[in-house]
């Protein structure tokens, strides 16, 4: 399996050779716990999520992604933001595609099913809101969630 590494604004990064659109998946369970994964390939904690296939639509992607790495089913409820910064490059070594940065994110909350890793993910945690972002994670990810959090920040472009 090869890996992922994440530049932001680095000038040794590697030239952008692709822009794929992906989904990320805030998910809020009863007691106000985030859903996060462990990712195998860098193992950083990351909200579930992954690549727009053809033919689906954003939320079926979101809902599709959450449920292959989590085991977790969801209901979209709403659009964190749209993250887009060209300076986030993210380069997969077993391909060496590199990306950048293009991802919807949305809010959902969980309807059924049981945390299970996957290939993608080795953990799937509820964290607490209090200490999700003290998590091993990428900046773009922090910015994510940290969005999220904060109250009036819903629907951001960046």
């Amino acid at each position: 399996m090869g890996r992922r590494i994440d530049y932001y604004d680095d000038p040794n990064a590697p030239q952008a050779n692709s822009l794929v659109p992906s989904v990320n998946v805030v998910v809020e369970n009863d007691s106000g716990e985030i859903l996060m994964i462990r990712r195998t390939d860098n193992g950083n904690w990351s909200l579930p999520g992954g690549a727009i296939d053809l033919g689906e639509s954003v939320t079926h992607a979101a809902i599709r992604e959450t449920k292959e790495e989590t085991g977790i089913d969801v209901e979209i409820a709403g659009l964190i933001g749209i993250y887009s910064d060209p300076k986030h490059l993210i380069h997969y070594t077993s391909n060496d595609e590199v990306r950048q940065e293009f991802s919807i994110t949305l809010s959902a909350l969980m309807v059924g099913g049981a945390e299970t890793p996957s290939s993608e993910s080795s953990e799937v945690r509820w964290i607490s809101k209090e200490v999700v972002q003290d998590l091993e994670m990428d900046r773009s990810m922090r910015r994510r969630i940290g969005d999220y959090l904060t109250e009036g920040a819903k629907q951001v472009v960046v």
